[in-house]
C-alpha cells in the first residue's frame, strides 16, 4: 500500500480521489535524485535494475490461468515439458529436481515496459509450509497492481471462482470520495499476496517521468514485510543501491489500513525504496518495506526456494563478481550451492538471502 506520501494526514481531511492519487505517488520521494555510476561510487559491481519476480506454484496450469485473469500475458507455453536443468538446480539448491516454468509479462506502471513473472512448478518436491502464509507476518511478500477497471476484475475473479480476498467483507475498500475501485489484498491459488489498487488515474512517477496511461493492469511495486526496517534498508539500500527517504515514515493505523489487508488494530509504517527498472534505467520501481509495530511473530521458520508460494526478486547487475564479493564481505548468505552459476541462456547468476527475513534475491549478469 503506497500510502507514504500522505502518512501525516487523516483520511477524513483529504478529499476523495486526490487522496488516492497522492497515495499512489509513493515512489515520487526519489524525485530529483539520480542513481550513482560506478565511477562516482568509487567501486565496481552494481544493480542495474529490478528485472523480474519468480514464484513457486503447486499447479502450473491453474496459476497461469489465474495470472492471465489478472491481466498478465503468457509468453511461453504453460504446458512446458518437465525438465531437469542442472544449472538451475545448482542455482536454486534443488539437486536432481525436475521442474517446468511458464513466463508471463505485464506492463510496468512507470515505463510501460514489460515486467516478467516466472511461475515455477517442481515435481516430487515437498511443498513446504508457505502455502497461505499470513500476509502480515514477517517475510510475507506481495506485489501491487494498478487496476483501472478494478470492479470489473473483482467480479470476473469472483465469477470464475478465483477470488480469495483478505479485505473486510471480501470487498474493494473505497477511499473517501471514491465511487468505484478501491484497495484490497487478494491471494493467488497458493496464497501469494497481491495488492489490487483500483484507480482509473495513473500515479505520478518521479520528477521528469511520464507514466504509461492504460486501461489494463500494470505492475506498480513489490513489497515485503520486514522485522527490522533498518537492517532491511542497509541490505537493499547500502548494498544493492535502492534509494530510501532520509527520514523514516511515521507509524500509522486506522480502519482504512486494517480493512485492506483484513486486520484489526495494526500499527504499521511503509518505507518505499526506489530501484531503477532493468531496461529502463531512467525510470524507477518501488520496493515497499512493510513494518508492523507489534509483529505477529519474531521467529521465521526455515523455508526453501522450492517451497510453494515462495517468491524471488531478480535484479540485473553489472560486474557480478565484484558485487558478490562485496556482499560476501558484508556477511550476506549465499543460497546457490556453487556460488555464481552459468545458466543455459549464457547469463551468470547467483541467489542470495535478505539478512532480515531471509527473502530470496537473484542477481544476474547478461552475457557480453
Amino acid at each position: 500500500m503506497n500510502f507514504e506520501s500522505v502518512m501525516r494526514f487523516s483520511f477524513s481531511s483529504i478529499i476523495g480521489s486526490a487522496l488516492l492519487y497522492m497515495m499512489l505517488a509513493g515512489i515520487a520521494y526519489a524525485e530529483d535524485r539520480q542513481f550513482v555510476t560506478d565511477a562516482e561510487a568509487g567501486k565496481s559491481g552494481k544493480v542495474q535494475g529490478i528485472a523480474f519476480e519468480s514464484l513457486r506454484v503447486s499447479n502450473l496450469e491453474r496459476s497461469t490461468k489465474y495470472y492471465q485473469a489478472l491481466g498478465f500475458t503468457l509468453v511461453s507455453n504453460a504446458k512446458t515439458a518437465w525438465t531437469k536443468d542442472e544449472a538451475a538446480n545448482s542455482l536454486y539448491k534443488t539437486p536432481g529436481a525436475t521442474s517446468r516454468t511458464a513466463t508471463l509479462t505485464i506492463a510496468r506502471t512507470a515505463s510501460g515496459q514489460p515486467f516478467t513473472l516466472y511461475l515455477l512448478e517442481y515435481k516430487d518436491v515437498a511443498p513446504g509450509g508457505r502455502i497461505d502464509f499470513p500476509a502480515r507476518d514477517p517475510s510475507a511478500a506481495h506485489f501491487g497492481l494498478i487496476v483501472p477497471e478494478a470492479d470489473a476484475l473483482w467480479e470476473q475473479l469472483r465469477s470464475a471462482g478465483m477470488l480469495r480476498p483478505l479485505s473486510w467483507e471480501g470487498k474493494l475498500i473505497r477511499m473517501p470520495g471514491q465511487t468505484s475501485g478501491g484497495l484490497a489484498y487478494v491471494m493467488d491459488p497458493d496464497g501469494f499476496n497481491i495488492e489490487i489498487i483500483g484507480n482509473r488515474r495513473q500515479p505520478a512517477g518521479a520528477a521528469g517521468q511520464k507514466t504509461t496511461q492504460t486501461n489494463r493492469p500494470t505492475m506498480h511495486h513489490l513489497g515485503l514485510v520486514v522485522l527490522n526496517s533498518e537492517k532491511s534498508k542497509a541490505f537493499y539500500g547500502d548494498l544493492l543501491g535502492a534509494r530510501f527517504p532520509e527520514n523514516l515514515s511515521e507509524w500509522v493505523s486506522g480502519d482504512n489500513y486494517d480493512a485492506v489487508v483484513g486486520g484489526r488494530g495494526y500499527v504499521i509504517r511503509l518505507i518505499n525504496g526506489a530501484f531503477p527498472e532493468a531496461g529502463a534505467p531512467n525510470m524507477t520501481m518501488s520496493l515497499e518495506l512493510v513494518e508492523y509495530q507489534k509483529q505477529n511473530r519474531l521467529k521465521i521458520n526455515n523455508y526453501r526456494y522450492s517451497d510453494v508460494a515462495v517468491n524471488c526478486v531478480g535484479f540485473q547487475v553489472e560486474s557480478l563478481d565484484a558485487l558478490v564479493a562485496r556482499l560476501k564481505a558484508a556477511g550476506i548468505e549465499t543460497w546457490s550451492e556453487s556460488g555464481i552459476v552459468k545458466k543455459k541462456d549464457g547469463s551468470r547468476a547467483i541467489v542470495i538471502r535478505d539478512p532480515d527475513v531471509g527473502a530470496f534475491v537473484e542477481l544476474f549478469e547478461k552475457p557480453e
